[in-house]
Parts: structure tokens; C-alpha cells; sequence
């Protein structure tokens, strides 16, 4: 104030424009301080994983950065659904979990941002891993395998558990499979792109239409055909096999696992900033921190044992990993995906009486 008076009485200036002066100086000064800007103190998830593991990881973000998570948890195919209705208006700041097929048209579709997270060099394969744009970084690896009900085994004692997808087939499975429809889950899209690359898209289709007459139901969940064979509702659950591990070694379910010999699919679950996000800084905190060991390894606390990407996290089932795999082309899979679960849909199975 000193100092203004002293300007005011040596120049022409007035006390007023020297307060409006003044005013604009602090101004400047405080957004230098601050950075520019102020930390989002919430932010969106659309959730496609498992709901404790959604739940858990909200809690555990906001004990560690401070910041309050809204999340809503979808299956990968309504979290595609719901991000192309809010395109203009995007609810959501991040989408976390699921195959990264529908992240690869999600890109495709304007959806997501592309971010270069510092902590992708962690990545055990970035090649593989990420997104060579950084659309979307991966967060864990999951590959498809059966899940048999070892009572309805010791029912039958003459079957044994499948251990190729044509065992699927025979007629002591029939209306003894389930499945979820590929509408509405990942991991069902991604056994029907499996069975695409495996066998040829002719002899695919044929396949499949087969193992529709198999299926007892298709479900809305990827999750759900496993709990329908553990209720020993039906003899086997096509599903990922760190949910079957899960059942069997910590639930101690009556299942037993087995993989296809002939070669399986696998899944790497993504996790992608929304195009238009409201909390893009907080958002890239998330993504930033599932591509640490710390992030991706609290996915054990919450009974998710899906391998994970980042170095120095090993899984804790090495097991998961030693199924034969076929030479999985995710970019293929993702731009036909419309075309091919719509194929399924009017062909083969509709989706209008969907197991929840």
C-alpha cells in the first residue's frame, strides 16, 4: 500500500487504476503458486470387472490420493452401449476392466483419449500391453478354459472332463454347457472371435451354431455360467480361468478346470481415459496407477487372480498361464465385433431371454 501511495504521488496514475493493477499482479501470482489449476476432487469410473474388485479399488484410490470415486459397474458390452449414448455428453472419466476389444472400437468410435502414462515402460510387453497410440493400457491377462462340476462328473462316471472345444460337442454335454451371449459380455465375444481365428471363419460359424444346440441358457455375465455349474444347474461353464481358480482353490468349489488343447483365447483387460472426461487429471491418476505393481497387485486382496501386466507383480497362480494359446488378433477380433455378434444374434442366438 506503501508503495502504491508513493506511485500515486509521483506520476499520474490513479489510486484506482493502481488498485486494479494491483489486483491482476496477486492474481497472476496465486495461479503461478498454484500451478494453473486445482486438483479434481472426484472422479467417474465405468467399471467392468468384478464388483468387489469395482468397490475395493474405489475405496483404496481414495484412501491413497484423497479423491472420491462415483463408479457404476457395467459388462464390457453395456459399458461400450453406454459410452457411444453419452458421446456428447460423457458421464464417465475413466472405463476400467474388461477385453480390450471393445477399448480397440471404442477408439475407433472417437471414445476414448489417448494419454502416454509415465508408468507404461513397467509394462512386460508394451508391444503387446498398450495401445500403440495410448488409447488404452492393459491391467491383466486372462485366458478362456472349462469349468466341470465334479458331482455331475461322479454322476456320469463314463465322461470325462472336456479337453478340446469339439468335446463340447458330444452328446453326453448336450444342454449341459453354459455360456454367456457375446451381446452383452466380453468374455463371451471373446470366444466367439476364439473359435473365428481357430478354426476359420466357415468352419467357426458352423462350430458355433453346434454349440449353441448345447447351450442349457446363454447368460447377460461372463461370470455367471461358472456360479450356474457350481449350483450343479449344468455340467460346464465356458470361462475365464482365473474365475474357475478362484472358485475351485479359494471357494472350494466342486469344479474342476481344464483348457482346450487345441489352443485357447485369452483376454487383456484395459483401462482408458473417455474423450471429454470432466476429471481428466484425477483420471490419469487412475490409469497411471494400474500400471504399477502396487495397483495391479491389490487385485488379489479383492479375490481377482487374472494375471497382471506390470513388471515385478507376478501372478499368483502361474498356472494361468501355461494353457496353450492361439496367436489372438485383438485389432481383427474389435473391428469386426458389431458385425459378428450381430451375425450370432440374428443366426444363432438371440438375446432376448438372457440368463442375469
Amino acid at each position: 500500500l506503501v508503495i502504491l501511495k508513493s506511485i500515486h504521488f509521483t506520476s499520474n496514475v490513479t489510486m484506482k487504476q493502481l488498485s486494479v493493477f494491483a489486483c491482476v499482479v496477486c492474481l497472476i501470482m496465486l495461479v503461478s503458486c498454484t500451478g494453473g489449476s486445482t486438483r479434481s476432487t472426484e472422479v467417474n469410473v465405468l467399471c467392468s470387472v468384478e464388483e468387489p474388485w469395482c468397490k475395493g479399488m474405489a475405496e483404496q484410490f481414495t484412501a491413497k490420493f484423497g479423491v472420491k470415486v462415483n463408479y457404476v459397474r457395467m459388462s464390457t458390452g453395456e459399458a461400450l452401449t453406454r459410452l457411444r449414448n453419452e458421446k456428447n455428453n460423457p458421464q464417465f472419466d475413466v472405463w476400467w476392466g474388461g477385453p480390450i476389444d471393445s477399448y480397440i472400437v471404442a477408439k475407433h468410435d472417437g471414445l476414448l483419449e489417448a494419454y502416454n502414462s509415465p508408468n507404461y515402460g513397467n509394462l512386460r510387453d508394451p508391444a503387446k500391453f498398450k495401445d500403440p497410440d495410448n488409447f488404452w493400457g492393459g491391467i491383466y491377462v486372462g485366458t478362456i478354459g472349462f469349468a466341470t462340476n465334479k458331482n455331475w462328473l461322479a454322476q456320469h462316471p463314463d465322461v470325462k472332463p472336456p479337453e478340446s472345444w469339439d468335446d463340447l460337442l458330444k452328446p453326453e454335454f448336450k444342454g449341459q454347457v453354459m455360456m454367456a451371449h457375446p451381446s452383452t459380455s466380453g468374455t463371451a465375444y471373446t470366444v466367439l472371435a476364439t473359435m473365428l481365428q481357430l478354426k476359420g471363419e466357415q468352419a467357426g460359424w458352423q462350430y458355433l451354431s453346434k454349440l449353441s444346440d448345447q447351450i442349457q441358457q446363454f447368460t447377460k455375465s461372463g461370470t455367471t455360467p461358472l456360479a450356474v455349474v457350481i449350483k450343479e444347474v449344468a455340467a460346464v461353464s465356458i470361462s475365464f480361468s482365473h474365475n474357475i481358480i478362484f472358485s475351485r482353490n479359494e471357494e472350494k468349489a466342486p469344479i474342476v478346470l481344464t483348457f482346450p488343447q487345441d489352443g485357447t483365447g485369452y483376454e487383456i483387460g484395459g483401462v482408458a481415459i473417455v474423450k471429454g472426461a470432466k476429471h481428466a487429471d484425477v483420471a490419469k491418476m487412475w490409469l497411471d496407477w494400474f500400471m504399477t505393481p502396487e495397483g495391479q497387485l491389490l487385485a488379489f486382496k479383492y479375490e481377482q487372480f487374472s494375471a497382471p501386466t506390470v513388471k515385478g507383480a507376478d501372478p499368483l497362480y502361474p498356472e494361468l498361464l501355461q494353457a496353450k494359446l492361439i496367436d489372438y488378433d485383438f485389432v481383427w477380433a474389435a473391428e469386426h465385433k458389431d458385425e459378428f455378434v450381430k451375425k450370432f444374434t440374428q443366426e444363432i442366438a438371440t438375446a432376448d431371454n438372457l440368463l442375469k
